[in-house]
């Protein structure tokens, strides 16, 4: 006689599976197979609500079953209900949304990726946490242990999204507390003795702040000596970055910079946050690689996302031109978690983002030591032709800024001074 542990043990072999399929394979019927399915409830996951219907088991979350409520804070600072993200006992994910087709994530989803705790704000969230029993290094979390953080504390993620009902009970009871600039060395002080925050990532050492109606990561840099100082020149490096990008017409991230209390500040404005309590959408490279699989910089997804139908011509030129221009100031910290779009889960083309963490990183200490390496500006390639010259042209206008702050030291001056007219040997040789 056929019983449910039979039709588990079946379905988990030849998973994800029909109904016909299932009931040839077990010797019975389609009526009595998907009676059996209907009795495993939560045990079991439909995929689909036609003649393609597949079932796949499903696994559990402790103290939060197999299914994840999803909902996303729109720009005016309301909770909408998405779906439900179901768990499968394969790894995949099936995202069942309410107003749109489902979708069949391979894996974690890309949106799971970068509300994780990651960098500098997240190495102490298993610490902060310890109701959660997370593995206190990011790097030996599970994607079930991610899935338990976000679902459990993930209501101040990266992005509009928030995954499971006690994340959205906290956001819905938590009140935004504006802060005074006067207080910013006490939270560099706590912050550098146990950073606390939502995820943002990176290693720079920073926090998260409301202030003056705006929603702010700020990093800073105390200390002395010769490291320290040339940290210092770095955060003025990329306010001028931002402020050079925005000056040319390119989108980039607000910014400004003050010394106060021993610290030099760098306030960034977030632009996933929108007044009070709004949000935007949004995926890192890093996230949608997973639906490309590049992996070789900001070009390679790029240009994958564009022939998949992700990005549009004019969005993946732009990516181009701010790798271009990145080359050319010397940011050897273009990685994939360094450029991001603006993205929902259920609209596409996707929109790069403002451009932030913009700065010459050839010139970063390492530990403490400044390290004084060699600047190599890439001439143009098939691939960056079309945007070189203007890219290159604006990166030379930058080195010149940087030649002539009066607020950076004589050494890092002296050093832009250096690769501008590298820059300008190889403008002169290309002459496009």
């Amino acid at each position: 006689m056929l019983a449910a542990e039979d039709v588990l043990s079946t379905l988990a072999r030849m998973q994800p599976v029909g109904a016909s399929e299932l009931a040839a394979a077990l010797g019975t019927s389609r009526p009595t197979v998907s009676r059996f399915l209907q009795g495993l409830g939560d045990r079991v996951c439909q995929m689909g609500r036609t003649r393609g219907t597949r079932y796949v088991l499903t696994r559990a979350l402790e103290g939060l079953g197999s299914r994840l409520p999803l909902w996303r804070i729109t720009e005016a600072g309301r909770a909408e209900s998405l779906g439900e993200l179901h768990l499968l006992a394969t790894g995949d994910h099936w995202l069942q949304r309410e107003h749109a087709p489902a979708i069949l994530f391979e894996g974690i989803p890309p949106f799971v990726v970068d509300m994780s705790p990651q960098g500098y704000l997240g190495r102490t969230f298993a610490l902060r946490h310890p109701e959660l029993s997370l593995p206190e290094h990011l790097q030996r979390w599970t994607d079930d242990q991610r899935l338990l953080a976000l679902a459990r504390r993930g209501e101040d993620c990266v992005g509009n999204l928030v995954l499971g009902r006690e994340s959205l009970d906290r956001w819905l009871q938590d009140e935004v507390r504006p802060v005074q600039r006067e207080s910013y060395p006490k939270l560099a002080t706590g912050s550098a003795q146990n950073p606390e925050g939502s995820s943002a990532g990176g290693e720079q050492p920073k926090f998260l702040a409301f202030v003056e109606g705006r929603h702010v990561l700020v990093k800073f840099v105390g200390g002395d000596g010769a490291a320290a100082d040339r940290r210092r020149d770095l955060l003025v490096c990329e306010h001028l970055a931002l402020e050079h990008l925005r000056e040319a017409g390119v989108d980039a991230a607000r910014s400004r910079w003050f010394d106060l209390g021993g610290f030099r500040f760098l306030e960034v404005e977030r632009f996933d946050r929108v007044g009070l309590r709004g949000r935007r959408g949004l995926l890192s490279l890093a996230a949608l690689d997973a639906y490309v699989g590049a992996g070789r910089g900001w070009r390679a997804v790029a240009r994958g996302l564009r022939e998949q139908g992700w990005l549009d011509a004019g969005q993946e030129q732009r990516v181009r031109w701010l790798d271009v221009f990145g080359q050319l100031t010397g940011n050897t910290d273009r990685h994939l978690g360094n450029l991001s779009l603006f993205a929902e889960v259920d609209a596409t083309p996707l929109q790069v983002a403002p451009c932030y963490d913009m700065l010459p990183m050839l010139f970063a200490p390492h530990d403490l030591q400044v390290v004084e390496r060699d600047f190599k500006p890439e001439p143009p390639t098939s691939e960056t032709l079309d945007v070189w010259s203007t890219a290159a042209a604006q990166a030379s206008a930058y080195w010149e800024r940087l030649a002539a702050s009066p607020h950076l030291g004589d050494a890092l001056r002296a050093r832009a001074e250096h690769c501008g007219a590298q820059l300008a040997q190889l403008r002169a040789r290309v002459a496009l």
